[in-house]
Order: structure tokens, then C-alpha cells, then sequence
């Protein structure tokens, strides 16, 4: 299932990064695209290898880490160290499904892509475009968010990035490999996890909520891999 996670970064933040990402250099994205990709994607990315690259990433990750929802919704084990991607007029990304395993460049580290991201550095009045369609088993959901806000979806998912017809689209995007494989269990594992937290807000002292948390830690246990 796809899911949103708000305000990953604030407004200063997101401020903050652009000013960064607007000085740093950036390439044509077909560079680092696999074999399929080359006729589809149309954009410009950031060098991995790019000081504000590397420095904006680190702080993305130390974001994601405290954050509940990202935690409660992906139960990450790993995640690879978030990019950058730059759609201009006219640049866009045909559907495509993103590599089952990625490996982390400089290291001998691979990441299996159970769940795709995408954090959106522009806020949607700046440009024309550059929607994120991604298409599943209930049809196809059209993305465009706030500054600031990511969203989050199955790796498996067919999607892509409309033409931009006016302004820029910056984004960041990364993959997650979950303690969890199946998307199906990871949903279940959330709808239960937001059910035990408004039951601890409403009746913090029932006892139900001991045996339905018990419940919760059972199939992360018995599903789980790390």
C-alpha cells in the first residue's frame, strides 16, 4: 500500500536543503540508470559523491530514524543512503519498476527495495507537472505534496514521473528494505500498531491492551527477517 508521511523535514529544513542543492552540480540522471531505463528517464541527478549530496542525505536518514510514523509504517532494517533528482521543462521518467536489490556504492552493503521513497523539496504551486503516478492493485494514485512530506510505496509498484511544464521538481528518493518483505503483513502490523496507540490514548489501563500488544510483537516475530 502507499502511504504519506508528513512534514519529514520542516519548511527551515526544506530551506535549508534547497539552498545546498541549488549550488551543488548536477549530471544527466541517465548516467546511473540501468540498461531498461536509459530510454525512459528523463531528469538530472545529484553525484552521489557531491558534498551537499552527502551532507543532506546524512541528515534525511537521521530524520527518518526519529521519526515514528516512517518507523511504524516501513520497520526498516535498512535503507539506502538517500539521492537526489532534478525535473526541469520537459523532464520526466516513462513507468518503470525500481531494481529488486541495490547495491551501496564505496561498500559491500546491498539493500533488497521492498518499499520505494520519494520526499518532495518543491512545494506544489512551483511547478506544472511532474505528478508521481503509481499504479497498484487499486488503480492509479496521483502524488504531487507539500515540501517537506514523502511518500512511501511498494517497490514493486509500476509508476512514473509526468512531463514538468513549468518550473523545477526537486526531490530525493531511496529505498527501504524492510524487517518485514511482504507488503500485505507490513499492513497489518501498522493498522495493529495504530489501533494499540488510540486504545493507550482512550483506556491506557485496560488489560486487552497487553494481549493485543503481545499480538503485535508475536507476528513481527514470526514474520520478521534481520
Amino acid at each position: 500500500m502507499m502511504h504519506i508521511i508528513p512534514s519529514l523535514l520542516s519548511k527551515e529544513q526544506v530551506r535549508q536543503a534547497r539552498h545546498a542543492l541549488d549550488k551543488a552540480a548536477w549530471t544527466d540522471g541517465r548516467v546511473s540508470a540501468g540498461h531498461q531505463a536509459l530510454s525512459a528517464k528523463h531528469n538530472q541527478q545529484l553525484d552521489q559523491d557531491d558534498p551537499a549530496s552527502q551532507q543532506i542525505s546524512d541528515f534525511i536518514l537521521q530524520q527518518l530514524g526519529g521519526n515514528p510514523r516512517f518507523m511504524a509504517t516501513a520497520l526498516p532494517l535498512k535503507v539506502f543512503p538517500p539521492r537526489f533528482n532534478r525535473y526541469q521543462v520537459g523532464g520526466h521518467y516513462h513507468n518503470h519498476i525500481d531494481s529488486a536489490v541495490l547495491s551501496v556504492p564505496g561498500t559491500p552493503h546491498r539493500v533488497r527495495g521492498d518499499m520505494s521513497a520519494t520526499l518532495f523539496l518543491c512545494e506544489p504551486e512551483e511547478y506544472d507537472g511532474g505528478e508521481l503516478i503509481i499504479e497498484d492493485s487499486y488503480g492509479n494514485h496521483n502524488v504531487k505534496l507539500a515540501a517537506g512530506d514523502m511518500v512511501l510505496y511498494p517497490g514493486s509498484s509500476l509508476h512514473r514521473v509526468t512531463p514538468v511544464t513549468r518550473g523545477v521538481r526537486l526531490a530525493s528518493f531511496f529505498w527501504i528494505q524492510s524487517m518485514i518483505r511482504q507488503d500485505s503483513q507490513r499492513s497489518i502490523l501498522l493498522n495493529l500498531d495504530d489501533a494499540i496507540q488510540a486504545l493507550t490514548a482512550k483506556v491506557p489501563e485496560d488489560p486487552a491492551l497487553a494481549q493485543l500488544t503481545g499480538v503485535y510483537h508475536n507476528l513481527l516475530r514470526q514474520w520478521s527477517s534481520t
